[in-house]
């Protein structure tokens, strides 16, 4: 692997730790998307990993279009990007579905979706949206086999969209199946869970058909399973984190070759003893939720992460006289997304050089709204 291209000459601007994002990978992963997939018309990217309005507009110069994503925040990024079409894949309960109704009222240029998976909640979202003369588009929200949110894609689902049908202030168009509990790194075996586990989606779809409604917009999959659904027709793919990679899916997704666009930058701080350092790297500058190591550094060979508290990270190393307090390390985390939002800006890294700062916006709770 070619390490040249992530080492900063003006590294010292940059206050550790910190994030360091790559444009011209970014562009590189955009475009490498492009090519694995049917065309834009088919793209739904989710932008939660990045939750920057500037690498919106970079998808967007792309000629993305459509978009996913998981917070009203992020929905409000994606509208002040310029982003045309955008999916709330979430259900709106409580103050979200007033919020979701101020952001359509003061972002008329986009056009906003959501999800739902129950009558009741149908009927909240309904009900505010009528009272406001208003009318927003509904997916319904599929469990597939992640057993998170939504409803199985048999006759309770047929009832949900044709009730959510005879509602004034929402109009269902679509079906929502996530199945990111798909990650076998053997691709056959992902695609044959995958085949399965997207039939009764494509049965769901036919049967309202049948029953003379316009066949519904069909959303599915997330990064594991995005080469799967590019290939079917007529299916808007979602996957997220392509746009900068991540060692977990680098290592589960092989078939996926997109490029690390997003590093994180770390320090040593103390050497401890002949073979243990301690970084600047804790549970506050890269996601936690899996185990150790969390993070692969790309300039030193054989650092392996033993322990980490909220700012410190120790590490072996083969030999720590070959290392001195300040010394600059560049790590992929195993997890990007939640890393991504444990910073409220990211270094922008151009020709080597840090060049610009990016607000990663869209990390709060809300913007605006």
């Amino acid at each position: 692997m070619d390490h040249s291209w992530y080492r900063v000459q003006n590294i010292d601007t940059v206050d550790s730790p910190a994030l360091l994002v790559f444009p011209d990978r970014i562009r590189e992963n955009i475009r490498l998307l492009k090519t694995m997939s049917q065309g834009v018309d088919w793209l739904r990217p989710h932008v939660k990993t990045h939750k920057i309005a500037e690498v919106s507009q970079m998808l967007i110069a792309e000629g993305v279009y459509k978009f996913k994503c998981a917070t009203i925040a992020e929905a409000e990024m994606l509208a002040m990007a310029g982003a045309k079409d955008v999916l709330l894949a979430y259900q709106p309960v409580g103050p979200k579905i007033n919020r979701l109704l101020e952001l359509v009222s003061t972002y008329p240029t986009t056009t906003f979706s959501c999800l739902i998976d129950s009558i009741p909640a149908a009927e909240a979202i309904a009900k505010i949206f009528s009272a406001a003369g208003k009318t927003i588009s509904v997916f319904i929200d599929l469990n597939v086999g992640i057993n998170r949110t939504g409803i199985s894609p048999d006759h309770a689902a047929l009832e949900l969209y044709l009730s959510a049908a005879q509602m004034s202030g929402i109009t269902p168009v679509g079906l929502h199946a996530y199945d990111g509990h798909l990650r076998d790194a053997d691709f056959t075996l992902r695609k044959q869970k995958a085949d399965e586990a997207f039939k009764p989606v494509l049965d769901l779809a036919a049967q309202l058909a049948d029953k003379g409604y316009a066949y519904p917009i069909l959303v599915a999959g997330g990064s594991p399973t995005f080469p799967i659904h590019a290939q079917r027709n007529g299916i808007e793919c979602s996957p997220g984190t392509f746009i900068f990679w991540d060692w977990g899916y680098h290592t589960q997704l092989p078939e996926q070759p997109f490029l690390f666009a997003a590093l994180l930058v770390t320090r040593v701080i103390s050497i401890i003893d002949a073979n243990t350092l301690c970084l600047d790297l804790g549970h506050k500058s890269v996601a936690a939720e899996n185990p150790l190591p969390r993070v692969t550094f790309l300039n030193v060979t054989g650092a392996q992460p033993l322990s980490q508290s909220e700012e410190h990270m120790v590490v072996s190393v083969q030999d720590s006289r070959s290392h001195k307090v300040g010394d600059v390390w560049y790590g992929v985390p195993v997890h990007i997304c939640p890393t991504c939002a444990l910073y409220d800006s990211v270094y922008v890294a151009n020709d080597h050089t840090i060049v610009d700062k990016w607000a990663v916006i869209a990390r709060n709770r809300a913007i605006h709204i």
